[in-house]
């Protein structure tokens, strides 16, 4: 079901590396959690209403370095993703304009480098100024095609009051509103030195017709703590966008699905090192690089840890699934670790929400 991506206006001859993403793109999955053809009749509920929400798991790569080129293949693929009938739409970490996989930006301990100056300069001009025109494009996306996303950027102070990235998912609305965002809380290892990290003022989880989403990114889905807050938020649709793609990470989401009760969309970039523009400063750090950079690693699991989608590793691909939300209660009758399989007694946990700065 579902065809190639559209290109919905944009050059391969421009771009050879758009091109190059897009011949590389797998026809779509769609896969639910339901076992069998008599379980798929659904009362006459259209999908996404009542208890059932499809979801899309968008596995693609940016157009490197470039916002408004990744900016114009976001909109394609939230196109794609909505015309499958996808409710809820999930994009990688950092996917606009990239995560800079193995770039140091002339980072070396006690020294920087002008060319790696530039080389973020560039970077940073192509983040995503937030408030700012690219928010309202997505959030008239979102409105236009009818579904709830979950958007994964780069993000600078649209208003120019600091010179901080931050790696950041935003929320929005079928209605085109902008919900909220959630900021990383802590850049891992040498990500730090182009991400600051931020407060608990945007451990955001917002209402939606399908329940509670929530979202933790990358390793803060190894951050006991942090998950709890997520669980004590009521989190239901739980969203793990990464950039990490070994098998052990796949362990952490099935556990992550088990311990909260919830379902888990997980979505990481498809990288290949030819996609990476060739006049970066830095290009040839990326010579020690394997031809597949990222080979992704996009699933959905149910609150039980098992695979409803994916995992998808080798290529560009939107993961289609249909949840039965029902499933969540049926998870919680016997582990519930904010209610009854909690311990308020013995435990504590407290959350510090206010804004830092």
């Amino acid at each position: 079901m579902g065809s190639g991506l559209t290109t919905r206006g944009l050059s391969h001859a421009e771009n050879p590396a758009l091109s190059l993403a897009l011949k590389s793109l797998k026809p779509y999955r769609i896969l639910d959690t339901r076992e069998n053809e008599q379980m798929h009749d659904l009362g006459g509920l259209k999908m996404g209403e009542g208890r059932t929400v499809r979801v899309a798991a968008v596995q693609a790569a940016p157009v490197i370095f470039d916002r408004e080129k990744t900016m114009e293949k976001a909109l394609a693929l939230i196109a794609e993703a909505a015309e499958n009938g996808a409710n809820l739409v999930v994009f990688p970490e950092a996917f606009i304009p990239c995560y800079p996989r193995g770039l140091s930006f002339g980072f070396t301990m006690g020294s920087r480098t002008m060319e790696g100056r530039k080389d973020f300069q560039r970077f940073y001009d192509n983040c995503v100024a937030v408030p700012g025109p690219d928010v309202d494009r997505l959030a008239q996306a979102a409105g236009e095609r009818g579904v709830y996303l979950a958007m994964g950027v780069n993000e600078k102070n649209g208003n120019g009051l600091d010179g901080t990235i931050h790696c950041c998912v935003l929320f929005f609305g079928p209605d085109g509103s902008f919900l909220g965002r959630h900021r990383k809380l802590k850049p891992t290892g040498s990500e730090r030195t182009i991400w600051g990290e931020d407060d608990g003022s945007t451990l955001t989880v917002v209402d939606t017709a399908y329940g509670k989403m929530g979202a933790l990114i990358c390793w803060e889905n190894y951050m006991p703590l942090a998950r709890t807050a997520l669980y004590q938020k009521g989190v239901q649709l739980y969203l793990a966008p990464t950039a990490d793609q070994r098998d052990e990470y796949q362990c952490t989401l099935r556990h992550i699905a088990i311990e909260g009760r919830c379902f888990v969309i997980a979505c990481n970039q498809y990288v290949e090192r030819g996609m990476y523009p060739t006049d970066l400063n830095g290009y040839k750090e990326l010579e020690s690089q394997p031809d597949v950079m990222c080979r992704g690693g996009s699933c959905v699991i149910n609150p039980f840890g098992q695979y409803v989608a994916g995992p998808s590793f080798g290529g560009e691909e939107i993961l289609l699934a249909d949840l039965d939300l029902d499933e969540i209660a049926r998870g919680k009758a016997d582990l519930d670790v904010v209610g009854h399989y909690a311990r308020p007694d013995i435990f504590e946990l407290v959350l510090h929400e206010r804004k830092s700065n």
